[in-house]
């Protein structure tokens, strides 16, 4: 009973301090999320009824639905060094009322390069926030293997901004408030959030475990040493400056696989809500209300990706799997008229390309952390965004070269299975954590 003791009470602790550390950490970073995603993807669904107002071609929406990842680019590792040296909350602070305040003044677009330089500018504004969140904010809180979980569950935010956002878009788009058209009153509405949950994020989050007020002194000992101990691991094995991170072959590796990934993910993201209105003819309301489908589908997918990486350490398979199905999708979708066989493909490839962000973002944690994590996270990150430009920007073009988009999907397909095949490669990695 002695020897029982201590070990049931450190569970204890233990359970507690995580149970805290997802109300007031993953919580608020959801949220963050959520009002991110949402001010990313309302273009998309803008696009519907903006694009024939202001007379924009296929091409010129495709360049500024990607030179947002221009700007994100430039700003994306100087802005994780920042954070993950000062204060994450306070950067993610800076970075909410910012991109708030550039997606608002989108409303006020006239001419491509007006769109082009707002896009750009909300880049800039959001660049980090990715980074910060899976490179300083969740490793502090959460070990190794609880790390797939605790991402999966947080960026269960993307699907939740679309399963709330696709049908508010498609109804917003459809009114007029206050002498804006629909679309115009989209942007303002949906940058509102973001400035004042800003504010409310500084007083809602800890920077670290020492700092926060809602854990008792042993919940804040037993975080403090869990990742300290990490750390310890990790530097043990190899210690990383953040040069020699960015250098790294296994680093780099990640950032190929992003670029190729995410260049299908934002192809996919953007042009999904144009292409299912061309395939089917149903309305914008329809549309929005139609893509809650896929969201709630790839959602509940990604959530069981990551909680089972989580419990069985598995990556390599669990990230692979959802390239492979994402790829079917997209190349079956080429293969049909059916506006029903199409609209179940593009379920496929929801489910796919969102699946593996939970196990994906736990495995440069696995052998790096603090600012060489930082460094590293938004180099990867990085690469990711210009696919992001590279998708959204070549779908839009072949879709004006050739009248179709059915060689923009094939690209996208091949791009999605390259990531998956890439993926397949990475080194099989022990969580150094032992998941108590």
């Amino acid at each position: 009973m002695t020897l029982n003791g201590p070990s049931l009470a450190n569970s204890a602790v233990a359970a507690s301090a995580r149970r805290k550390a997802y109300l007031n950490i993953v919580l608020p970073l959801f949220i963050t999320s959520i009002i991110a995603y949402m001010d990313r993807i309302n273009l998309s669904y803008a696009a519907l009824t903006m694009n024939a107002d202001l007379g924009f071609t296929d091409e010129i929406f495709g360049l500024g639905a990607g030179i947002f990842f221009a700007g994100y680019v430039l700003f994306e590792i100087p802005g994780a060094l920042i954070a993950e040296r000062y204060s994450p909350k306070w950067w993610l602070a800076r970075i909410m009322v910012t991109w708030g305040i550039a997606s608002g003044l989108m409303a006020f677009v006239t001419t491509p390069w007006g769109f082009y330089t707002l896009r750009f500018l909300l880049g800039v504004a959001e660049a980090s926030l990715y980074p910060v969140l899976y490179a300083s904010c969740i490793p502090r809180w959460f070990g190794a293997r609880d790390r797939p979980r605790a991402i999966a569950l947080m960026l269960a935010s993307l699907q939740t901004s679309s399963i709330i956002g696709a049908p508010l878009a498609g109804w917003l788009i459809g009114l007029s408030l206050f002498h804006f058209k629909g679309w115009q009153g989209l942007f303002i509405l949906e940058a509102i959030p973001a400035i004042i949950f800003g504010l409310v994020l500084v007083f809602w989050m800890a920077d670290w475990p020492k700092d926060a007020a809602w854990l008792t002194p042993e919940e804040k000992q037993f975080l403090t040493e869990q990742y300290e101990t990490e750390v310890a691991a990790k530097s043990a094995a190899r210690h990383f400056s953040v040069w020699q991170a960015l250098q790294d072959a296994e680093v780099l590796k990640l950032c190929g696989t992003y670029f190729l990934w995410i260049t299908g993910f934002w192809g996919f993201g953007y042009w999904m809500p144009t292409v299912l209105k061309a395939a089917s003819g149903w309305s914008n309301l329809e549309v929005g209300w139609m893509i809650v489908v896929p969201m709630c589908l790839s959602l509940a997918f990604m959530l069981w990706i990551g909680d089972h990486s989580s419990r069985t350490g598995e990556k390599r398979w669990h990230g692979a799997v959802g390239m492979f199905l994402a790829a079917a999708g997209m190349l079956l979708g080429t293969m049909t008229e059916s506006p029903t066989l199409a609209f179940l493909f593009m379920c496929l490839a929801a489910i796919g390309v969102y699946a593996p962000f939970g196990v994906w973002w736990s495995y440069p944690t696995t052998f790096l952390s603090g600012s060489a994590a930082a460094g590293a996270i938004g180099l990867i990150n990085s690469f990711g965004n210009i696919g992001g430009f590279v998708g959204p920007y070549l779908i839009g073009f072949l879709k004006d070269s050739t009248g179709s988009y059915t060689s923009g999907w094939l690209y996208l397909a091949c791009s999605l299975t390259a990531a998956g095949l890439l993926i397949l490669t990475f080194r099989r990695n022990v969580p150094t954590d032992s998941g108590t």
